[in-house]
C-alpha cells in the first residue's frame, strides 16, 4: 500500500530519511517541521527528485489545532494511508532526574507522548474502515532509551519512549480488525544531530564501544526498518516494536 504518507519531524535526521526513501517506494510525503524551514524545504526538494508530490507543513504536534491542520494538508495530496511518528525531543538537558526542571519534563512528555497520540488518533480517525477509510500503517518511533533507561542523561526521555511502546501495543489491539497496523521501531544510538543539540557533541564517539557492532547507526538505516514496517512485506506484523540499535 503506498498512497500519501506524513512524517512528524521530517525535516532532519532519521525523518528527512525516512520521506526520501519512501518517496523512493511511492509515496507521496508531508514533511512536518518545527521550525527549520529550509531544511524541510529541502526534503521537499528530495522527494520530488523521486517523482513523487510533497508538502511541508511547519506544527508542533503537542498542539492539537497544528496537529489537525497537518492532516488537513495531508488530505490536500490525496488518501492518507501511513503514518510515521517520529518527532521527538530529550529537552537538551542532560543529567540526572533529580536535576531535571518540571518545565522541561512537561516539555518532553508533550511532545513525545501527546504528539504521537493526537497524532496517531487523527491517523485512525481517517484510516480506520471503521470511518469508512481503507486502511492503513502506523509507525512510531521509539528508541532503545525505553528499555536501558537512559540513566544519568535522560530518564525522562527514556519514560517517554516507553510510553510510545506501550501505546503502540495498545493502540494496535484496538485497530487491528479495522485494517490499520500499529508499529513501532527503537532506534539505539544514531548519526543525528540530537547529540550536538544536547550539548553532548562527543555522546557517539564515547559510547561506540558499548555497542557490540561497535558504531552508531546511520539515519538511512533506520529509515529501511520504517519502510519495511510501512511495507505490505510486514503484513502479519502489529504491536511490534522493532530493536534496531546494533545489538545495545
Amino acid at each position: 500500500m503506498t498512497g500519501v504518507l506524513i512524517v512528524t519531524g521530517g525535516s532532519r535526521g532519521i525523518g528527512a530519511e525516512v520521506c526520501a526513501l519512501a518517496a523512493q517506494h511511492g509515496y507521496d510525503v508531508v514533511v512536518n517541521y518545527a521550525g527549520d524551514e529550509q531544511a524541510a524545504a529541502t526534503v521537499v526538494k528530495r522527494v520530488e527528485e523521486a517523482g513523487r508530490k510533497a508538502v511541508a507543513v511547519r506544527g508542533d504536534v503537542a498542539v492539537e489545532a497544528d496537529v489537525c491542520a497537518l492532516f488537513d494538508a495531508a488530505a490536500g495530496l490525496g488518501t492518507l494511508t501511513a503514518l510515521v511518528n517520529n518527532a521527538g525531543i530529550t529537552g537538551n538537558t542532560p543529567g540526572r532526574l533529580d536535576a531535571q526542571r518540571v518545565e522541561t519534563v512537561r516539555r518532553v512528555l508533550d511532545v513525545n507522548v501527546t504528539g504521537v497520540f493526537l497524532c496517531a488518533r487523527e491517523a485512525v480517525r481517517r484510516m480506520s474502515t471503521r470511518y469508512g477509510g481503507e486502511g492503513g500503517v502506523i509507525v512510531n518511533v521509539s528508541s532503545t532509551a525505553a528499555r536501558t533507561g537512559s540513566a544519568g542523561e535522560w530518564v525522562h526521555y527514556a519514560a517517554s519512549k516507553a510510553a510510545v511502546e506501550t501505546m503502540t501495543f495498545g493502540l494496535a489491539q484496538e485497530v487491528a480488525a479495522e485494517d490499520v497496523r500499529v508499529n513501532a521501531v527503537a532506534p539505539g544510538m544514531v548519526e543525528t544531530g540530537l547529540h550536538a543539540a544536547a550539548g553532548l557533541p562527543d555522546r557517539l564517539g564515547r559510547l561506540a564501544p558499548t555497542i557490540p557492532m561497535g558504531r552508531a547507526g546511520r539515519p538511512e538505516e533506520i529509515a529501511e526498518a520504517v519502510l519495511w514496517l510501512l511495507s505490505p512485506a510486514s503484513s502479519y506484523a502489529t504491536g511490534a516494536v522493532l530493536p534496531v540499535g546494533g545489538g545495545r
